[in-house]
């Protein structure tokens, strides 16, 4: 995507425009009509700059400004005038455009407009990502810990979707955290104040899996003694998280594609319709889609549960997530047994970076809580020190590298001086290191 969408119907000016922000490395797409910038816009999304001249064929430059400012009113857009065109471009300045440039124009003053333009659109987008991140850590959630790129994707990714009515999908390994997503989407919706309901497919008898999903009316079948709400009833206007959705019967399955698509349900034992107002979240560790060609999983089911799809990586995919994991994970751990957190030595890193973690992040907490308690690892797989053939060389020793940093930074609560004086580093290289890996001495400040 371009930074930059510059529109005129003549093409020496778009060639020589063209030229002019490929010397200033200004990425940027060139039409000769708004109705191809309109369309490109459509297909690709919105560049963060648009310049057009006023006098267009077809759509004018002050109707695609309008169109414009509907859709992203944030996009600064720069409009180029002929002489006879300044009241109209006043009128533009005074309905939200950025700026207008006269012709003939000179291309220093229109790189200078367009460069402080795209500051400021970049600056609106840091402001927008920040809101975001300050809501999710304003509701009293579950914190999802990481600075790899998945999971900052997954983070910023629950962000946009968690306020809105689809119901959602994830998919990860088992102990890769699906609750733990659940309950953050959960949390930053609407729903917050209402209940979360979870129930484990896997774990119900099939003979009591629709009871416990609609409950039952007193006599509905034998040792049915009194009357029953089920876990729909008791998430209505809340959210509804079904773990391991693969396990589910196949008359369930049908049964609850047709409440899914109704948002009503009958109690077992009852004809009387429920209205149902909730959010449905799924998780699962195999592939439906596969699953529904196999005949073991209802493919308009899938359909139906599949709005959108989280994909939770496996903790063998962001090693460089374990070190801040684990310290979660210990004072975690301490505060319940009441023991005292001590830091894993940075002897031991490579240990648990190099291990597979099958068990992914469940497995890394139980590893946590045993540290704590017992004071050591625990077994973890003889080869874990040794270099993975997954990797070369440089990036496991770039790898531990950061880890023992990191580690270093958590134990100092950030101070500079204190992980220059335990890593024996003079300060440029510390600082040099810590930029190559994108660390922050801010991070790891504790308030």
């Amino acid at each position: 995507m371009s930074d930059v969408f510059f529109i005129d119907d003549e093409i020496d000016i778009r060639i020589a425009i063209e030229q002019s922000f490929e010397l200033e490395d200004i990425s940027a797409s060139f039409f000769a009509s708004a109705e191809e910038a309109l369309l490109a816009i459509k297909s690709e999304g919105s560049p963060k700059v648009i310049i057009s001249d006023i006098c267009l064929p077809g759509i004018s430059g002050e109707n695609l400004l309008s169109t414009i400012l509907k859709q992203t009113p944030d996009i600064p857009v720069i409009l180029i005038t002929g002489h006879g065109d300044i009241s109209m471009a006043v009128s533009a300045m005074q309905a939200g455009a950025y700026d207008f440039i006269e012709k003939p124009f000179s291309t220093a003053r229109l790189i200078e407009t367009v460069n402080r333009a795209i500051d400021k659109r970049n600056l609106t987008i840091e402001n927008e990502e920040l809101k975001r991140s300050l809501k999710a850590i304003q509701i009293l959630g579950p914190r999802i810990i990481g600075d790899t790129p998945s999971i900052k994707n997954l983070r910023d990714t629950i962000s946009h979707v968690a306020d809105t009515q689809a119901d959602i999908l994830l998919f990860g390994e088992t102990g890769t955290g699906k609750e733990l997503v659940a309950r953050s989407l959960h949390e930053q919706s609407g729903r917050r104040e209402e209940n979360f309901v979870a129930i484990n497919c896997g774990a119900v008898p099939e003979n009591l899996i629709e009871s416990e999903l609609y409950g039952h009316e007193k006599g509905a079948f034998t040792g049915a003694d009194s009357h029953r709400i089920g876990k729909l009833e008791h998430a209505h206007n809340g959210t509804l998280f079904l773990d391991e959705i693969e396990s589910m019967p196949m008359q369930a399955q049908i049964k609850l594609l047709r409440v899914l698509q109704e948002r009503q349900f009958e109690r077992v034992g009852s004809n009387t319709l429920h209205a149902l107002n909730i959010r449905v979240i799924a998780a699962t560790k195999v592939d439906l889609k596969k699953a529904a060609k196999l005949g073991s999983f209802r493919e308009d089911l899938y359909y139906r549960l599949n709005v959108v799809t989280l994909d939770l990586p496996p903790l063998r995919e962001r090693k460089e997530d374990i070190p801040s994991l684990f310290h979660h994970f210990l004072l975690v751990a301490a505060a319940r047994f009441g023991k005292a957190a001590t830091a894993l030595p940075n002897t031991e890193l490579g240990k648990i970076i190099n291990h597979d973690w099958p068990g992914n992040v469940r497995e890394l907490r139980n590893t946590a809580e045993r540290f704590v308690l017992l004071g050591q690892l625990g077994l973890l797989n003889e080869n874990d020190i040794q270099t993975s053939d997954a990797s070369s060389l440089s990036q496991q020793v770039s790898e531990f590298e950061r880890s023992v940093i990191e580690q270093t930074l958590i134990q100092t609560n950030g101070s500079i001086k204190e992980t220059m004086a335990q890593l024996e580093l003079p300060r440029k290289t510390l600082y040099d290191k810590m930029q190559r890996y994108q660390l922050t001495k801010e991070e790891y400040k504790s308030d």
